[in-house]
């Protein structure tokens, strides 16, 4: 499979969690991508045990407040940029990329003190995509029209 080629931020879509078109920044020093979370909890939902939340921060211009209702989940230790292991709530979700629509896994964490509330790391990257540094917005060449 050819690799598309995607710059440093891009414009992605995470349809089950109600967003479309955001801005992400494409880390390739980061092993696991990550998606600021609000009012993330557990909740027992007909029986079952739910992991709700919101995604983004109140401010972002695409912020929906919309609650994201996750069954499948679990819970993962992730370094963060400082360096100092955090529990979090790790999901599989739909993000669509560059005209590519796959699963992937998205941390939840509080991304608010960052300047980008996604992070794409190499996992999601890996054998899909290559990152030219120079360019932004490269992944809108591949959209559909």
């Amino acid at each position: 499979m050819e690799k598309k080629i995607i710059g440093r931020k891009e414009k992605i879509s995470l349809p089950d969690l109600g967003l479309k078109l955001v801005w992400a920044k494409v880390d390739t020093g980061a092993y696991t991508s990550s998606v600021h979370a609000e009012n993330i909890r557990l909740e027992n939902r007909e029986g079952k045990e739910v992991l709700v939340f919101e995604a983004l921060l109140p401010g972002h211009k695409k912020f929906t407040g919309k609650e994201v209702v996750v069954e499948n989940f679990r819970e993962k230790k992730v370094k963060n940029s400082f360096g100092h292991a955090e529990t979090r709530f790790l999901i599989i979700t739909k993000m669509i990329l560059a005209g590519e629509t796959f699963d992937a896994e998205v941390t939840l964490t509080d991304r608010s003190s960052m300047k980008n509330a996604i992070l794409l790391g190499r996992k999601t990257l890996r054998n899909r995509f290559l990152v030219d540094v120079s360019g932004m917005n490269l992944a809108k060449a591949y959209r559909k029209k």
